[in-house]
Parts: C-alpha cells; structure tokens; sequence
C-alpha cells in the first residue's frame, strides 16, 4: 500500500505533467513548500542551469553545496562564482562531521578501501543532516543519466520527504542550449574532459563516446555515491 508520501508524489506527479521546469520549480518554491525546501547543488558540470531558474524565482531559497573535502579546487572556486553571478543569498556550505570523520577516515583515504563507507560519512551522513528542517528538496539529476536515474520522475517520495527532479525529462542539447541562451559559465573542467565532477579521487575524464558519467567511480559497479539511495534517519 502506497504511504502518504508516495501519494502526495503521485498526485504532483500528475498535476504537473508536461508542464516547464521552471513553473514546477516555482510552484514548488512559492506555493506547496513555500519556506520548507531546499536545492541540494554539487555545483558541477550542468550545476548552473538549475541554480539560474531558482535564482530567478527567489535567490534567498536555501541552496545546500556539500564540501566533502575531497572537492576539485576548481568545483570551490565555480561555486563562488556562481554565488556572486546569480545573487544566491540562501547558499550554504556543510560538511562532514569531525569526529565521525577521525574515526571512520583517520588517514583520509577510506576512498581507496571502500568508497561506498568513504561517500557515508563524507556525504550521505552530513546531508541527512542538513535536510532535517526541511519538507522537500530539489535535486538536478536527469534521467539521460541512466542507471538509477532511468525511470526518473519529476517527483518522488524519499522517505520523510518529497524530492522534486526538475530537469528529469531533459537532454544534454536541451542544458546545453540552456546556457548559451542565458549566457552562463561552464564548470572550468569541462573543457578538459570531465562531463560529470564528484570528488577528486573518484573522478576521471570521460572519453569520446562514454556515457557521460563512466568518469565517475570508474571500473567500479558503483554509479551512485548514495545520497539519491534510500534515505534513512540521521542520528
């Protein structure tokens, strides 16, 4: 039997089929979770076209960016730069837990030995916590992504709360085009290979004709760090 979430999903799931991002977006925003959601952003590759539609709908919306450590030097200066471009009032920067940190990762390369523990307590942990006042939140994955994004809707139930994927339906020519149109800057490693950027010890460029994220946890099963995984409480 479906939970109340997953019925709430299901009937915004209907109201807003076929209508533009940008609209769901601000319906999102402004009507059904007015001051309860978040926009959860890495700040990557394609990161921008998402923060330009919240921004233009109310730029003090909570944006969280999860600084895990292991970040590109490049993904931290891309965030500042976008913050300032776009008036981004509402971002805000969390990171793992110190002493969650010094006792799972004392030597800082847990990465090496399991990145499934490594992504825990460097992501999925901090952002449980940072989504705790918070009724939804927003999300940029898209389902040309593949793997577990596939069959990705525009909202579904995750747990305790509604996760809106705006651009589910959109295409990399569709972003692409998104850019031009509004003039807005790519992340600095794009130009050299990397179409998909987590942290700097799981990611690699990507080649020509590779899926777009084979850069990411490459020659691992993984596709997934688990924030998008089923959720679970935080302590």
């Amino acid at each position: 039997m479906a939970t109340g979430l997953e019925q709430l999903a299901a009937a915004l799931n209907t109201r807003h089929a076929g209508a533009q991002a940008e609209s769901v977006l601000a319906n999102a925003i402004q009507c059904d979770f007015a001051g309860q959601i978040a926009l959860m952003s890495s700040f990557g590759a394609e990161s921008a076209v998402l923060l330009h539609m919240v921004a233009a709908i109310d730029k003090a919306t909570p944006i969280i960016f999860l600084d895990t450590g292991k970040l590109f030097g490049e993904t931290r200066r891309y965030r500042d730069q976008l913050v300032a471009l776009l008036g981004l009032t509402g971002a805000r920067t969390i990171t793992p837990d110190a002493q969650e940190l010094a006792a799972a990762d004392p030597s800082g390369v847990l990465w090496s030995k399991s990145t499934d523990a490594c992504c825990d307590v460097r992501k999925v942990k901090p952002l449980d916590r940072a989504l705790l006042p918070f009724k939804a939140w927003i999300t940029g994955r898209k389902a040309y992504q593949g793997g577990e994004r596939a069959a990705l809707p525009l909202f579904e139930a995750d747990e305790r709360r509604i996760k809106l994927n705006p651009l589910s339906g959109w295409s990399r020519a569709q972003l692409g085009a998104y850019f031009e149109r509004h003039n807005l800057p790519r992340h600095p490693l794009e130009a050299d290979g990397y179409l998909s950027i987590g942290c700097l010890p799981c990611t690699s460029r990507v080649e020509a004709g590779e899926d777009a994220r084979a850069g990411r946890w490459r020659g691992n099963a993984k596709t997934e760090c688990g924030i998008h995984l089923a959720r679970r409480s935080a302590s």
